[in-house]
């Protein structure tokens, strides 16, 4: 009688843990202060507010997509994860048009804001209440302002992640493993 294999995990490699990662965790954030900016700043049926969250939540999602995918597929992972940056690049222009369209100032990267927003970001562990005072500020500017910042760290934070899943995915490749 042929013996069964016992391997109880299969032979996927162990995928997800995506609510471990900080761009996870950060956008998460991101998805969370939309809603409450949008219900703030526009009309109840303006569509903007459907476009803004929708990005937020694609860019949220799609991380968690590229995590799960990571076991059957690392060019998938990698595809997936790209979706989510171009998902909250598109939510941080909406941004933008905000603070233009209202005549609002859009921070440079030396602005005391954006350096104090910076600091902010390198707390441990953190999480929607180290940045509710920004985030749910009485002036829309500074809400903004503040969510371009936090946009930016995570589009840079996925921009590595990418570079690292395309190095990864290469050396496989080259060894004829994937």
């Amino acid at each position: 009688m042929e013996k069964k294999n016992q391997n109880k995990e299969g032979f996927i490699p162990k995928h997800g843990g995506y609510r471990n990662l900080i761009t996870y965790q950060k956008s998460e954030i991101i998805y969370d202060a939309t809603i409450y900016f949008t219900g703030r700043a526009f009309k109840k049926y303006d569509r903007t507010i459907d476009q803004m969250v929708q990005a937020a939540r694609s860019g949220k999602q799609n991380i968690v997509e590229a995590s799960m995918a990571s076991g059957t597929s690392k060019e998938m992972e990698i595809k997936l994860t790209n979706v989510a940056r171009a998902s909250l690049e598109e939510l941080r222009i909406d941004y933008e048009d905000f603070l233009r369209s209202n005549k609002y100032e859009i921070w440079g990267k030396e602005h005391r804001f954006t350096q104090r927003f910076r600091e902010l970001n390198r707390t441990p562990n953190a999480t929607y209440e180290t940045y509710k005072k920004a985030l749910e500020h009485e002036q829309l500017e500074i809400c903004a302002n503040s969510m371009i910042c936090l946009i930016n760290i995570v589009s840079y934070l996925l921009a590595q992640q990418i570079k690292s899943l395309e190095k990864a995915f290469l050396e496989k490749v080259g060894c004829g493993t994937e």
